[in-house]
């Protein structure tokens, strides 16, 4: 099709953009993290800044597809990157002249977040307007390992930068990250969709309900996200825990956990460019059935592991890692090719909230059951529960019938 040309070209200009802008914003996050735990030394401090980190999604994600779905994608994309860059502008300006005040990282970070909130679905409802159907999975896993790369540079880049670098100027980095990602999206010629001006008469919630409906209507994708729900209500409060394991569990100390990160990162990335070259393959719901299946199983072998067993956990970490891809890729790209692009702004933003709704109820529930009887045990049950998940999938028969066309 004549939109589809020269596809590959334009998905890697802008995502070429988006791993510039990934990683500084990677960058920036971590060396925040070092800057609250030097200056606070607070567990609820850092737990605040992870809670505004996904709130604004889960709050505002649906009337955010609204708007993605009304307005000019391009525009909500370079838009979001500026706001992005202009928060940043403003705390290194702040942090030029002054100590910062938590209060104002959390503002900030609140404010980066609205900006990514609208990015994300952006994004995702972009590329299927790009990219051939036959492509999404495999262009999924390339954007997985953009993100597997951030995971691994950021860390070990930010306490490099923030060891010989004042805090404003790692932000002015990700200002020209954000700056970047939105250049090259306005070099990007992004085909428009033809809105109808009558739509606009509906309220916010009747588009929002317009949204949910068409996802339900599609019972395959709706018990896929409920699933997936699930799973990330058990599996998400794990990643608080990996510290926690490593260090009281397997007597480790922060390298070892910067151990396991890398790990997981480069399982990850493994996994991303696996399915870039792969993603071909047409049983999709049998791949995202053995990602789940992998992960239960290395978090059941993590939590059964003597505290002499940390190789046996890296490998674990790195065998999570490798499944995520096969799981979030895959199901991005189901999502892309059987939502028509006029919803997919509001059907990506319902399902990112959904997933972001569950975590901080998971994570109460793990860190409740975990202080009690002990976070091995719990990496155990969690393994055993999404072990579960993996074993519903298949059974459902609307899952099933997603693979077909």
């Amino acid at each position: 099709m004549e939109k589809f040309n020269n596809w590959k070209l334009k998905f890697f200009t802008i995502w070429a953009g988006q791993a510039v802008s990934l990683i500084t914003s990677a960058i920036l996050q971590m060396a925040i993290i070092f800057y609250l735990t030097e200056k606070t030394g607070s567990a609820m401090v850092l737990s605040m800044a992870s809670l505004v980190g996904f709130l604004p999604y889960a709050v505002f994600g649906p009337a955010i597809g609204v708007l993605v779905d009304r307005y000019d994608r391009k525009k909500i994309m370079i838009g979001a990157d500026l706001i992005i860059a202009a928060a940043g502008a403003v705390l290194a300006i702040i942090a030029f002249y002054m100590e910062l005040p938590v209060w104002i990282v959390m503002v900030v970070l609140f404010i980066r977040s609205v900006g990514t909130a609208f990015h994300t679905p952006a994004l995702h409802a972009v590329t299927p307007l790009l990219v051939p159907e036959d492509q999404l999975t495999k262009c999924a896993g390339y954007s997985q390992s953009l993100q597997s790369i951030s995971y691994i540079v950021s860390p070990a880049v930010a306490a490099l930068l923030y060891s010989v670098w004042e805090l404003n100027a790692i932000i002015t980095i990700d200002v020209l990250g954000a700056v970047i990602a939105s250049l090259t999206v306005a070099f990007v010629n992004i085909p428009k969709l033809k809105v109808d001006k009558q739509n606009f008469k509906l309220n916010f919630i009747g588009e929002m309900r317009e949204g949910f409906i068409v996802l339900k209507d599609n019972k395959g994708l709706f018990a896929l996200l409920l699933i997936g729900t699930l799973y990330m209500f058990v599996y998400m409060p794990i990643n608080a825990l990996y510290p926690l394991i490593t260090m009281e569990y397997f007597n480790g100390t922060p390298m070892h956990i910067s151990i396991t990160e890398i790990a997981y990162a480069s399982g990850m990335l493994a996994g991303g460019l696996s399915l870039g070259f792969f993603g071909n393959y047409k049983k999709r719901i049998l791949l995202i059935t053995v990602s789940i299946f992998v992960m239960g199983s290395s978090l059941v072998i993590s939590g059964l592991l003597p505290p002499s067993g940390f190789v046996i956990f890296v490998v674990c970490c790195a065998m999570m890692g490798l499944s995520v891809p096969f799981y979030s890729g895959v199901q991005t790209a189901l999502f892309q090719e059987k939502i028509k692009p006029e919803y997919l702004g509001r059907v990506f933003s319902l399902t990112g909230s959904f997933m972001s709704l569950a975590m901080p109820f998971g994570l109460i529930l793990s860190g409740f059951f975990a202080d009690r009887i002990g976070v091995n045990h719990w990496f155990f049950i969690s393994g055993i529960l999404i072990i579960g998940i993996a074993s519903v999938c298949p059974m459902v028969t609307e899952i099933r019938k997603l693979d077909s066309k």
